[in-house]
C-alpha cells in the first residue's frame, strides 16, 4: 500500500515543470505547470500575476530548439509545443498592437504596451526620423528619471542611456533639450502616454519583422500591423495592403503567398520566401491571427484555414482568440480601482544590451551598477544592473544614427512609401527566424558572378563565421555551379539579412531577446 502511495507521488512529481516566463520589464515569473496544462492555463496565470484584464492583445513567445520562434498556442499543451528540456524559458511580449494604443481603458495596459514599443525603438524594429526620435526618447527619460534637475543630471546626461541602436552627439543634445524644456511637471503616465500618441504615428508602429526574400532574391521584410500587411524593402515601404483587401494566405514548403484584391476587381498575388519551412509556417500563422483580429467583428466569425487550395491537405489552423472590436468592447466595461503599477526605472535590465562597438563603459556610479561582459564573438553585452530601465550606454558611439522617416500616416495610403535614408535593419536578435550573418555578402557575390541572384533554393550554406576574402573567392565557384542549376546542398541553413555589427546572438541568449 505505502509503495503504491509512493510510486503515485513519484508520477506526479514527474508530471510537474517549472516554467520560467521573462516580462516586458525584464523581471521573471516562475511557476510549475502540470504535463497537459494547455497554454490558456499558463497565461492566465500571468496575467493575474500582472493584474491585467486587458490580455488579449498579449501573448506569451518560446524558442525552439531550432532557434525559430513561436507564439504559445492556448489550446494547446505547452509541453509538447515547447519541445525542449525543462525548464521551460519564455517570453511575455505584445502580440497584437492596439490600433490606438492611447485609447486602452487601462494604465497598466498602457504601460506593459509603452514598455514593448521601447523595445521595438531600441531594437530598430519602430523606425523614426531624428525629431521624432528626439521626442520619443525625452518622454523615456521623463517617465523614468522624473524633470530635469541641474544637481542631479549633469551636463551630456541624455548620453548615458541608450534609446536606439545608434546615437549621435546632436541627437543627445535635442532630447536633453526636449527633457529640460518642454516635459517639466509631467507624471511617468502622462510621459507614456504621450509616447504612445506619437509612436502610433509612425510607419513601422506595430512592425514585427518577418525576413523573407522576393522572387527575384532581394531581401525584405514581411510584418502584420493593426492597419494592414506590410513589405519594407530597403529604405521603402514597397507594399501597404489593407486587412479589408486581403482574401487569402497561403503557404507551400518556404513560399508565401498572399492573394489581393483592391479596386475596380484588381487582382494581384504577392510571393515572397522565407528562410525555411517552420519559418514560412510561422509566418502563415502570424498572418490568419493578425487578420482575423483586425478585420473580423467578431469571433464566432472565424474559420479554420487551410494552407493549401484542398482543404484536407497541408497545415489547418484556427485563430482561438476574440477580436479587436470585442476586446475594446469588453474593456469599456472593466470597473476596478486601478491596480497599483511597479514600474521598472530602479530595475536591472539585460534584455536592451548596447549594440555598439567596445565594452560598455557606464557613467553611473559604481556602487550602483554590476555589467557582465560577454566578448564580441560570443554575442551582446548584457547589462545586468543599471540605474534605468533604459540601458546605459557605452561611451564609444557612432555619429550615425535612425533613418528619417518621410512618409507618414496621411500617405498610408500609398503603395509605395520611403520609410528611412537607410536601409531598414532591425536587430536579427529580434526577428522571429533567426539568420546567420552573411548571407547577404553571398546574395551579392552570386549578383556580381551571374548577373542575377539565385532562388532561396539553390543558396550555399552559410558557416558560423564571416567569411574572409580568400573564402568569398572560393564560394564563388561553388555559388556560380549553384546559381546554374549544378548542385545543391544537402543541408540548408537560413541567411542573414545584414544588419549592425555585433548582432550574433548566443544560441542560449535567444529567448532573452525582445
Amino acid at each position: 500500500m505505502l509503495s503504491r502511495l509512493m510510486s503515485g507521488s513519484s508520477r506526479s512529481l514527474e508530471r510537474e515543470y517549472s516554467c520560467t516566463v521573462r516580462l516586458l520589464d525584464d523581471s521573471e515569473y516562475t511557476c510549475t505547470i502540470q504535463r497537459d496544462a494547455k497554454g490558456q492555463y499558463l497565461f492566465d496565470l500571468l496575467c493575474h500575476h500582472l493584474n491585467l484584464l486587458e490580455k488579449d492583445y498579449f501573448g506569451i513567445r518560446f524558442v525552439d530548439p531550432d532557434k525559430q520562434r513561436h507564439w504559445l498556442e492556448f489550446t494547446k499543451s505547452v509541453v509538447k509545443q515547447l519541445r525542449s528540456q525543462p525548464p521551460f524559458t519564455m517570453c511575455f511580449r505584445v502580440k497584437f498592437y492596439p490600433a490606438d494604443p492611447a485609447a486602452l481603458k487601462e494604465e497598466i495596459t498602457r504601460y506593459l504596451v509603452f514598455l514593448q514599443i521601447k523595445r521595438d525603438l531600441y531594437h530598430g524594429r519602430l523606425l523614426c526620423k531624428t525629431s521624432d526620435a528626439a521626442l520619443l526618447a525625452a518622454y523615456i527619460l521623463q517617465a523614468e528619471i522624473g524633470d530635469y534637475d541641474p544637481g542631479k543630471h549633469p551636463e551630456g546626461y541624455s548620453s548615458k542611456f541608450q534609446f536606439f541602436p545608434k546615437h549621435s552627439e546632436k541627437l543627445e543634445r535635442k532630447i536633453a533639450e526636449i527633457h529640460k524644456t518642454e516635459l517639466s511637471g509631467q507624471t511617468p503616465a502622462t510621459s507614456e502616454l504621450n509616447f504612445l500618441r506619437k509612436a502610433q504615428t509612425l510607419e513601422t508602429y506595430g512592425v514585427d519583422p518577418h525576413p523573407c526574400k522576393d522572387v527575384s532574391g532581394n531581401a525584405a521584410f514581411l510584418a502584420f500591423t493593426p492597419f494592414g500587411f506590410v513589405v519594407l524593402q530597403g529604405n521603402k515601404r514597397v507594399h501597404f495592403i489593407k486587412w479589408n483587401e486581403v482574401t487569402k494566405l497561403k503557404f507551400e514548403g518556404k513560399t508565401f503567398y498572399l492573394y489581393v484584391s483592391q479596386k475596380e476587381e484588381k487582382k494581384i498575388i504577392l510571393t515572397y520566401f522565407a528562410p525555411t519551412p517552420e519559418a514560412c509556417k510561422h509566418l502563415w500563422k502570424c498572418g490568419i491571427e493578425n487578420q482575423a483580429f483586425y478585420k473580423l467583428e467578431k469571433s464566432s466569425q472565424v474559420r479554420t484555414v487551410s494552407s493549401s487550395n484542398l482543404f484536407f491537405k497541408g497545415s489547418r489552423f484556427r485563430y482561438s482568440g476574440r477580436v479587436a472590436k470585442e476586446v475594446m468592447e469588453s474593456s469599456a466595461k472593466i470597473k476596478r480601482e486601478p491596480p497599483e503599477i511597479h514600474r521598472a526605472g530602479m530595475v536591472p535590465s539585460r534584455s536592451c544590451p548596447s549594440i555598439t562597438h567596445g565594452p560598455r563603459l557606464s557613467s553611473v556610479p559604481r556602487t550602483r551598477r554590476r555589467a557582465v561582459h560577454i566578448s564580441i564573438m560570443e554575442g551582446l553585452e548584457s547589462l545586468r544592473d543599471s540605474a534605468h530601465s533604459t540601458p546605459v550606454r557605452s561611451s564609444s558611439h557612432g555619429d550615425t544614427f535612425l533613418p528619417h522617416v518621410r512618409s507618414s500616416r496621411a500617405d498610408s495610403n500609398e503603395r509605395v512609401a520611403v520609410i528611412a535614408d537607410e536601409a531598414y535593419s532591425p536587430a536579427d536578435s529580434v526577428l522571429p527566424t533567426p539568420v546567420a550573418e552573411h548571407s547577404l555578402e553571398l546574395m551579392l557575390l552570386s549578383r556580381q558572378i551571374n548577373g542575377a541572384t539565385c532562388s532561396i533554393e539553390e543558396e550555399k550554406e552559410s558557416e558560423a563565421s564571416t567569411p574572409t576574402a580568400a573564402e568569398v573567392e572560393a564560394l564563388g565557384g561553388e555559388l556560380r555551379a549553384l546559381c546554374q542549376g549544378h548542385g545543391r546542398p544537402e543541408e540548408e541553413q537560413s541567411g542573414h539579412l545584414k544588419g549592425p555589427p555585433l548582432q550574433q546572438q548566443q544560441e542560449q541568449g535567444w529567448e532573452n531577446r525582445a
